[in-house]
C-alpha cells in the first residue's frame, strides 16, 4: 500500500485494543453512587405485587420495601425515591391521603428511615396524582382545570408531612409554577431547613410514562399537557431551570432521560448544582421487552443507556435497575 506523509501515524484504535485499555481511557464512568432506586409502596397488600409492564419491578409491602432499601445500601446505591400507592377508597378530589401523617407514603418513609437511617438518602415524590380520584397532579377548578395556586397550598402541606416522616429530600414533580419556592418556605417555617429539594425542573408530557400509571394505580383520565412540558420545546427548559434555582432548588432533574439527552446536556452545562435524570418506566420496559424477545443484549443495553445518560451530564440517575447495576459495577 502507498503511504502518504505520516498516515496512518494517528490511530485512535490504539486506545481500544483491550478491555483494560478501554477502561483506563474511558471518559465517562458509572459508579453505584450515581444511582437512585425508585420504589413503590402499596397500601393494603400482604405480598408484593408484580407490575406487568415492568418485569422485575413490584409494588412493595412495608417489609419488602425495607429489604429493598437494605439491598440498595449493600450495593452502594446512593438514594431511594419513594412513591405511595393508596387504596382506591382513600383517593379523593384533594388527595388528602397525600397529607395524612399516616398515609402510605409517610408510613413507608418512616419504615425506610427506621431500617437504614442515614445510610441511604431517602427521597419522597411530592405530588398529588397518586392520591386524587381524578389522577391529576393538583386540585381541580369547577370546570376541571388544574388550579395552580390552590395546588401549591397542598404541596406545602405535603412537604411538611413528608419531612416529618423522615424524608431527607423531597421531589416536587407536579410542574406547578412556583412550587419550589412555596415548598422551600414551608420546610423552613416548620423546622426542616436541612431537608433538600430535588426539583423536577424539566418534566415533559411523555408517551413513555405508560407503565408508571400501572405502578401507582393511576386514576388519570385525559392528559397533563397543560402543566407538563411540550416535547417540541427546548428553550423553556432553561426558563424553568432559572425559576427553580431562584426559588431555592438544591438539585434539579430532567425527566424522561433517554429521549431528552439534549436537554439534559443543556441543563448540566448551565448550572453549578447537582443534576439528576430519571430513566422512566417506558425506557425500562422497552429494554426489558426487547431483551425478552431476544432482539438485544439486555445487560449491555442497560449499561449503554445509563452510560449515555451519565455522559450527557447527569450526576444522579433514577433507574429501576439501580441495585442490579450497582451490584454489577461492584463485581467488575
Amino acid at each position: 500500500m502507498t503511504v502518504y506523509g505520516n498516515f496512518p501515524g494517528s490511530r485512535p484504535r490504539r486506545l481500544r485494543t483491550t478491555p483494560a485499555m478501554r477502561r483506563m481511557v474511558a471518559e465517562t464512568r458509572l459508579d453505584p453512587a450515581n444511582l437512585i432506586l425508585p420504589a413503590f409502596v402499596r397500601e393494603g397488600i400482604t405480598a408484593p405485587v408484580a407490575i406487568s409492564a415492568m418485569p422485575g419491578v413490584q409494588q412493595h409491602t412495608l417489609d419488602t420495601l425495607r429489604k429493598a432499601a437494605v439491598d440498595a445500601v449493600s450495593a452502594g446505591v446512593s438514594g431511594i425515591m419513594l412513591f405511595g400507592v393508596p387504596t382506591d377508597e382513600k383517593k379523593d378530589a384533594r388527595g388528602t391521603a397525600g397529607t395524612d401523617p399516616d398515609g402510605i407514603l409517610q408510613v413507608g418513609l418512616r419504615a425506610v428511615r427506621e431500617e437504614v437511617g442515614d445510610d441511604l438518602v431517602v427521597m419522597s415524590d411530592l405530588c398529588l396524582d397518586e392520591y386524587t380520584d381524578h389522577g391529576h397532579c393538583g386540585v381541580l377548578t369547577a370546570d376541571g382545570r388544574v388550579d395552580n395556586d390552590a395546588t401549591l397550598e397542598r404541596y406545602a402541606e405535603m412537604a411538611q408531612v413528608q419531612a416529618d416522616a423522615g424524608a431527607h429530600v423531597v421531589g416536587p414533580s407536579g410542574m406547578m409554577d412556583g412550587q419550589v419556592g412555596v415548598i422551600r418556605d414551608a420546610l423552613d417555617q416548620t423546622g426542616h431547613e436541612d431537608v433538600s429539594i430535588l426539583a423536577y425542573t424539566v418534566k415533559y408530557s411523555s408517551a413513555f410514562y405508560g407503565p408508571f400509571r400501572e405502578a401507582v394505580g393511576s386514576s388519570l383520565k385525559g392528559d397533563r399537557k397543560t402543566y407538563q412540558q411540550d416535547p417540541a420545546n427546548a428553550r423553556e427548559s432553561l426558563r424553568e431551570l432559572a425559576l427553580d434555582l431562584d426559588e431555592g432548588a438544591d438539585m434539579v432533574m430532567v425527566k424522561p432521560a433517554g429521549p431528552y439527552l439534549d436537554i439534559l446536556a443543556k441543563v448540566a452545562d448551565a448550572v453549578d448544582v447537582p443534576v439528576a435524570a430519571y430513566q422512566i418506566s417506558g425506557e425500562y420496559a422497552m429494554i426489558e421487552a426487547a431483551a425478552e424477545k431476544g432482539w438485544i443484549d439486555r445487560d449491555a443495553a442497560i449499561m449503554e443507556s445509563l452510560t449515555g445518560i451519565r455522559r450527557a451530564g447527569a450526576q444522579m440517575i433514577l433507574t429501576y435497575w439501580a441495585t442490579e447495576v450497582a451490584e454489577r459495577l461492584c463485581r467488575s
